[in-house]
């Protein structure tokens, strides 16, 4: 099987500011060990390989603005994209994936393409290889195969997936896609064990999510602005006019639950179970979980110092910071803007963005030094 990577690099990050900024968001951070979650994401799909499968260049859609930050992150690893798709503006995640659709049939190939967000982490990269091969030969037969989560909590920010039986593969039909739920009904979900954690992951013949989204989705505007893209070595720009009437709409409203309940598209989707420490650290809280503690439960990245304080998390970059009888508090330290939050609150994080961004200030966007090609300022 010919397997193409495309990795989803155009999101924003904002509920992990202060350290991801507009122009450097949180894919391409390093929140632990040396290497950016952008990158972990490329590793793990190069990882893929077997003796059935044959792993491509990464197909990576992105930002304008990112465009030389991803091929130096790339170039770090001796890695270069098959190509690098600039989005002229956004416009969630079913555009950006039939961009790379088109861009991996536009030569005639028909490659099964394995989507993932590029701010992801997993801890077990053994079970993620595991079920994502499992996925890529599940799809080569024509079906669109997602993986989900097994949840290891009742989780009320997540989307989950109600499935059916599975075969003797451990593969599972995807009954139906549920909303967020509250409380009570997540702690139900956990306790049924037939649903999953929509992780965003998903595997199909580049070919038939064209023929979905033109069965679900009218995809001319996308196919419209693909036409008349420009190309200059590995950047492929699509028609900036064309694209901006794309509608916004994200891959499982457009098509994936669409699919169970039109059974008479003929598209099916199967569920691959993935429990492989996965996180999609959407907020500092999430970043404190998957991060390593002390015996009171804080962690810390740079220099950091705890007295008589529990469960909170320290993200020093440019001096010492100290936390002296804190309990649950997240603090963000960096050059021109600090975080001091609840940690049960962190998701409001977003909010303060919002704020800069209606106050005309900077510090939503850019760091004090800004990376180029030809150096900083």
């Amino acid at each position: 099987y010919a397997l193409l990577p495309v990795i989803m690099a155009g999101g924003s990050g904002t509920r992990l500011w202060p350290l991801s900024r507009a122009l450097y968001p949180k894919q391409f951070l390093v929140l632990q060990g040396n290497q950016s979650l952008f990158q972990q994401a490329h590793l793990r799909l190069q990882a893929l390989g077997a003796d059935d499968i044959e792993v491509g260049k990464p197909c990576v859609v992105g930002n304008e603005e990112h465009r030389f930050l991803v091929l130096d992150q790339l170039r770090e690893l001796k890695g270069e994209p098959s190509s690098l798709l600039l989005e002229p503006v956004g416009r969630n995640t079913a555009p950006a994936v039939t961009l790379a659709a088109l861009q991996a049939t536009a030569d005639g190939a028909d490659p099964i393409l394995v989507v993932t967000p590029a701010d992801q982490t997993v801890t077990n990269e053994a079970a993620y290889t595991a079920a994502l091969q499992k996925a890529v030969r599940a799809a080569a037969n024509g079906d669109i195969v997602i993986l989900g989560i097994t949840p290891d909590r009742p989780e009320t920010g997540f989307g989950y997936i109600r499935t059916a039986q599975a075969d003797a593969n451990g593969v599972r039909a995807v009954a139906a896609f549920v909303e967020k739920p509250n409380l009570e009904t997540a702690k139900s979900y956990v306790a049924d064990g037939g649903y999953f954690w929509n992780s965003g992951m998903f595997v199909m013949k580049a070919s038939r999510w064209l023929a979905a989204l033109e069965h679900f989705r009218i995809a001319k505007a996308t196919r419209d602005s693909f036409a008349v893209r420009s190309t200059d070595a590995t950047f492929v720009r699509p028609g900036k006019a064309e694209f901006a009437t794309v509608p916004s709409e994200s891959v499982d409203y457009a098509v994936m639950e669409q699919c169970p309940a039109k059974p008479e598209s003929g598209f099916v989707v199967r569920m691959v179970p993935l429990d492989a420490g996965w996180s999609d650290l959407g907020a500092w809280d999430a970043v404190w979980q998957v991060s390593e503690h002390d015996a009171q439960g804080n962690a810390s990245q740079g220099d950091a110092l705890f007295q008589n304080s529990s469960n909170t998390l320290v993200h020093a970059t440019s001096r010492l910071v100290a936390a002296v009888g804190l309990d649950n508090v997240v603090v963000v330290e960096t050059p021109d803007a600090v975080l001091v939050a609840d940690r049960n609150s962190s998701q409001d994080v977003k909010k303060i963005v919002s704020t800069l961004d209606s106050q005309s200030r900077t510090e939503g966007t850019l760091h004090r030094r800004v990376h180029r090609p030809w150096g900083w300022y």
